[in-house]
């Protein structure tokens, strides 16, 4: 049974400024936001549970079982430190890292460049306002209803600021409260009221009343060896992960490598620091890790020493990987695309896996595409592979015909993992598609464009830099002009008929007007050349118009196909 002690809020603060309480590495980074600490104030205020706290106490003159951190101040990550002898003794906080960085940011620190500032006129028998802001006078100073009547007043106060004054004053909450009414000449009893039991509950709960629970884990050093306890520490992490902020199965399996070797957190945030630009998340790295060493499905309960000694043995190998990878998107023009979040990373698993069993060393492999446009045969190989793969789709969450992140990642792994330091297989890798009965062709007709990935399509139309998250789908020809001709909803509804265009224009100006009126007016769009040219319209003027509009579809169809052509082939 766990023995739990209670302590001051205000004296954990203290340790931890004395870097008594301390991160092991398998901790993750801090993950709350600003309203979630807020929130945690008025719990802490009103006296409702927020949990305990579990730690493993170190003691002095002994190396820890974890390399650890210190908690940050400011919101910003802290490193690992290379952990000897311990000069004191020190908690490692298992559970309750967030509570204790929220408590620490908001009585002595910030987050975002804002610091915690508490409303003493908060209705203290409903809820204890707290706000992060960068600037006291950005903190709204009255609240108004519907007819302009003030409805509020607000009285902020930095919550570092109360926590000073109140230490000052032993504490002495009257003696506070007093000070700054008359400071600031409150004279409304109902005021005076609210700013009293404010800076009393203030006080109770942080300083003077025992509200936070710590129970301290124990380890028998003297008949297991480390590893053994160390995964024992992080089996329990696990566990009591299970009722605070869910982590994902891979910041579990992160947490269990860096408890097999502390390097892992320094290559983990250096990697993933460096190669954000590419779409690299922590799970996807993770995930990397196993598929180069040829297990697509490796389980959290199988993860070994070996997995993080492959990691760190390999790291300069992988980030040298990853660095061709990073150049062969920037030379095949995809790197825009996948700068934007939400790109399926899967299939830049097997251009690395590729690259990474290449026989060279780390030099050769980072300039392995300089030379892509005249000497390098694999370059529009690979190329040819992700292009058609990401027009047809394939890795689409839904609606592919397989799980890509399971079925589709097995079955590719099953086929590049018997061509390593061989040429790039492209047609075997279609195969596989093909193999599935994935809806997958390299022959693009008007006839297929509507079963195409249209988001990549749109990508490919506008030169590789328009996208549909900036801009607004719109219909070329208005759909309320073409209903009335009777036009099939799936013509009117088709890529053919559709452009990307910016907000203002698509939901305002152009909105419902006939296509030729609306680009031949020089209000509308002053450069009818340049706009034809970047949207693919058929610059035979003739089929502007909405009796026309099958033709125009099958004329902007053949536009779309040559630009498509041109990357994929």
């Amino acid at each position: 049974m766990a023995n739990w002690e209670s302590y001051h809020i205000s004296d954990v603060i203290s340790e931890i400024d004395n870097k008594k309480y301390v991160l092991p590495v398998i901790q993750r980074r801090l993950v709350w936001e600003e309203d979630k600490m807020e929130l945690l104030f008025d719990t802490l205020l009103k006296g409702d549970s927020f949990g305990g706290i579990m730690v493993l106490k170190e003691e002095k003159g002994f190396k820890p079982l974890f390399n650890f951190r210190y908690f940050t101040k400011n919101g910003e990550n802290e490193r690992s430190i290379d952990a000897g002898d311990l000069q004191q003794t020190q908690s490692f906080v298992i559970d309750g890292q967030q509570r204790l960085q929220s408590f620490y940011i908001g009585l002595t620190g910030s987050i975002n460049g804002k610091i915690l500032y508490f409303d003493l006129f908060s209705n203290y028998k409903a809820e204890y306002e707290f706000k992060f802001e960068s600037n006291y006078s950005k903190l709204p100073q009255k609240a108004k209803d519907d007819s302009e009547k003030v409805i509020k007043e607000y009285k902020w106060i930095s919550a570092t600021a109360l926590l000073q004054k109140l230490k000052l004053a032993n504490n002495n909450d009257r003696q506070v409260s007093r000070n700054i009414i008359l400071t600031d000449e409150i004279t409304d009893d109902i005021q005076k009221t609210h700013i009293e039991e404010n800076i009393g509950a203030f006080s109770t709960n942080i300083i003077a009343g025992k509200c936070l629970g710590v129970s301290e884990v124990g380890v028998d050093k003297t008949f297991t060896d480390e590893t053994t306890n160390r995964q024992k520490i992080v089996e329990l992490f696990r566990r009591l992960n299970d009722g605070g902020t869910q982590l994902s199965s891979f910041d579990l399996v992160a947490s269990i490598l860096k408890g097999f070797d502390w390097k892992m957190e320094e290559f983990l945030d250096k990697t993933l620091e460096d190669f954000q630009g590419i779409g690299l998340n922590q799970d996807n790295l993770i995930k990397l890790i196993f598929i180069l060493q040829d297990n697509h499905k490796k389980e959290m309960s199988e993860i070994k020493i070996e997995d993080a000694n492959f990691a760190i043995q390999n790291k300069d190998r992988i980030r040298s990987t990853l660095t061709s990878l990073k150049c062969f998107l920037i030379e095949s023009k995809l790197d825009h695309y996948y700068k934007e979040k939400n790109r399926s990373f899967i299939p830049l698993f097997f251009i690395a896996y590729h690259l990474f069993h290449k026989q060279c060393d780390n030099n050769r492999l980072e300039k392995y595409f300089e030379n892509h446009d005249t000497s390098n045969t694999e370059f529009p190989k690979i190329k040819k592979w992700l292009y058609n793969s990401l027009v047809n789709g394939v890795f689409r969450s839904k609606g592919a015909g397989w799980i890509p992140y399971k079925t589709g990642i097995r079955k590719l792994l099953d086929e590049i993992k018997g061509h390593k330091n061989l040429d790039f297989p492209t047609d075997k890798l279609f195969q596989v598609y093909i193999n599935h009965n994935l809806i997958f062709t390299t022959k693009y007709e008007s006839s297929n464009l509507d079963i195409l990935d249209s988001s990549f399509l749109y990508y490919l139309m506008y030169d590789q830099s328009q996208t549909i998250r900036i801009q607004d789908i719109d219909h070329i020809m208005p759909k309320s002009k073409l209903e009335p001709l009777n036009f099939d909803p799936a013509e009117i509804n088709s890529l053919k008929n559709f452009q990307l265009i910016d907000y203002g224009t698509n939901r305002g100006e152009k909105n419902g007007k006939e296509f030729a009126l609306w680009i031949n007016n020089p209000l509308y769009v002053t450069d009818k050349p340049a706009f034809v040219k970047r949207h693919l319209i058929p610059i035979d003027e003739t089929l502007w118009i909405e009796s026309r509009f099958r033709e125009f579809a099958e004329a902007r169809a053949l536009l779309i196909l040559t630009k498509l052509e041109n990357y994929t082939a």
